[in-house]
């Protein structure tokens, strides 16, 4: 196989089915973004089966091969650079400078960067408690996707050359026969209610801790979470299926990882996309509740709307991210389209912004991401400085939380969350947070109630259905 293979199959408006087909693969992973139409996003991909992971906690290196070794890689246990190496090496193959563009993964990387993984792009201090035993970065090389494009209303199994045909064989006829062959959901319930690691009154003296820092000049923004901890048994896919009918969101994914782990994200938010060399990104700041009733729902969008202190927040962090973006995008090309336009979700609304450039080599896409990596939305400003706060200020580590699940394909596309609105299960305690951007005249009783607003959905969900 010399070339991009593409066999199709019956549209499937949701790729449920076929991940519980091929759930027993290792490492599967499903991008789950379009089952209510949201106008950001147009594909559902499902991979499994990685060629090799590339994480950090590997003795020797950071890539852990699990077939033949596709590329003859500069051994290191830096994944950032190892990564960037494998990038270089994917893009440049002839298959996948052939590669259709309108295609977003035709074999390439695809997983998560934990928050965590900001140590490999700046030197920070690291004083929390690491309580949670998921890498802090988990990216696997995959030759083979199923795709579904709910524009078109297709949906196909993408084999790139790094495939191995009696691998595919079985992939297709699972697919083909996937009824037969899904996994049903077991059992899960919790057996205890999930628990904030901060009380009212801790959050008060960091809630003050960081107006301290503000009015002293050190940042003009923080972002400051709490954490949510319960305890779980059984089948955590079974848990996301029941927050995706409550919580549709345009970039949800469930990803299984190591015995007794996964991320169950409901994320609302686009870190960057590269679509044929254009850059975009969509930051978060702003978010109030959903009215009970019309009138109620319409009066709290305009008030967020006309907030002066939201739309402040917001400008912080786009010009935040024009820096970022301008690391690596051409120059000139740092165009911000849309400012504060509001988008509404199943419990808020948010303000959302528009920030675009340009990149002029395929490579590049995974070069502007791990320089603008984390996304300045999930840190505050400026961002070096915040990133320190945070670290005094938040007891544990953030793990996959305000990091990204994110692709980058051999034919230079890309797509990437900001994990917020996501659940991390760790061998029978799931975790979840919560968090906001403090600012100058930020009050602490507001900043604390929307904690439990963005989260709300979540945990009291899990908690009504499945807690006995």
């Amino acid at each position: 196989m010399s070339e991009i293979t593409l066999i199709n199959f019956p549209y499937q408006p949701s790729l449920l089915n076929f991940f519980s087909a091929l759930r027993d693969f290792p490492y599967p992973a499903l991008l789950d973004s379009n089952h209510q139409d949201f106008s950001d996003t147009r594909f559902d991909i499902l991979v499994a089966d990685p060629i090799a992971r590339i994480h950090p906690e590997v003795s020797a290196s950071a890539i852990t091969w699990h077939k033949e070794p596709a590329f003859s890689l500069t051994p290191t246990t830096n994944p950032m650079e190892l990564l960037d190496e494998l990038m270089n090496e994917l893009c440049q193959q002839h298959w996948a400078l052939s590669a259709p563009k309108e295609l977003p993964f035709c074999g390439g990387l695809l997983g998560y960067y934990g928050y965590e993984s900001g140590h490999y792009v700046e030197q920070l201090p690291d004083t929390v408690i690491h309580d949670i035993s998921l890498d802090t970065l988990s990216m696997g090389l995959y030759g083979w996707a199923v795709i579904t494009d709910h524009k078109s209303k297709t949906t196909q199994l993408v084999v790139s050359p790094l495939s191995d045909e009696e691998d595919i064989a079985k992939v297709k006829q699972r697919l083909a026969q996937a009824d037969n062959h899904s996994k049903p959901s077991q059992e899960f319930r919790l057996t205890a209610p999930f628990q904030s690691n901060m009380t009212e009154e801790d959050y008060a003296k960091k809630f003050k801790q960081v107006q301290d820092y503000i009015h002293a000049g050190d940042c003009y923004q923080v972002n400051l979470a709490q954490r949510f901890s319960s305890q779980y048994q059984g089948d955590t896919f079974r848990a996301y299926q029941a927050l995706r009918k409550v919580c549709p969101t345009p970039f949800s994914a469930y990803l299984e990882l190591d015995a007794g782990q996964s991320i169950l994200s409901h994320s609302p938010e686009r870190f960057l996309l590269c679509d044929s060399g254009r850059i975009e990104s969509k930051p978060i700041k702003g978010t109030i509740g959903r009215g009970k009733t019309l009138e109620e729902d319409q009066h709290n969008a305009q008030s967020l709307m006309n907030s002066a202190k939201d739309r402040a927040e917001n400008l912080m962090i786009v010009d935040l991210l024009r820096n970022d973006l301008g690391r690596t995008c051409e120059t000139g090309s740092i165009k911000v389209p849309a400012l504060f336009a509001l988008e509404s979700y199943a419990n808020v609304h948010h303000l959302v912004s528009t920030v675009e450039g340009r990149i002029d080599s395929p490579e590049k896409a995974l070069q502007t991401f791990q320089q603008s990596f984390p996304g300045g939305s999930i840190t505050g400003a400026p961002k070096i400085r915040s990133m320190e706060i945070i670290d005094e200020l938040e007891p544990h580590q953030r793990s996959v939380y305000c990091g990204s699940v994110v692709y980058f394909s051999a034919n230079g596309q890309m797509d990437s969350s900001i994990t917020i609105r996501t659940l991390v299960a760790d061998r029978g305690k799931l975790h979840c947070w919560a968090g906001g951007g403090l600012v100058a005249d930020s009050t602490c009783e507001n900043e604390y109630q929307e904690t439990f607003t963005k989260v709300g959905k979540l945990t009291h969900t899990l908690e009504q259905e499945f807690l006995k």
